[in-house]
């Protein structure tokens, strides 16, 4: 799994119950992604029942590099 600087020195350290497989999901079988058009980073969602919540998880343009990661309550899936 490739990560960006900030997410290893910065997200898993203020959001330390992360766990990687969790990303990965995210990466690997989302509910539902989109490219945020500021900056061509694409946002991926996956339930995590451990979590209760969706958890959001950033990635740089590739696709393949996570670059941020948080629980995201207020997203609601389509349909």
């Amino acid at each position: 799994m490739k990560t960006t600087r900030y997410f290893e020195e910065q997200v898993l350290r203020k959001r330390p119950y992360l766990r990687r497989e969790w990303c990965q999901l995210a990466l690997e079988e989302p509910i539902y992604y989109e490219i945020q058009a500021e900056d061509d980073r694409i946002r991926h969602w996956v339930f995590i029942p451990e979590l209760g919540t969706y958890l959001r998880v950033v990635t740089l343009p590739d696709g393949e590099t996570i670059h941020n990661a948080f629980p995201d309550p207020a997203f609601k899936p389509e349909g």
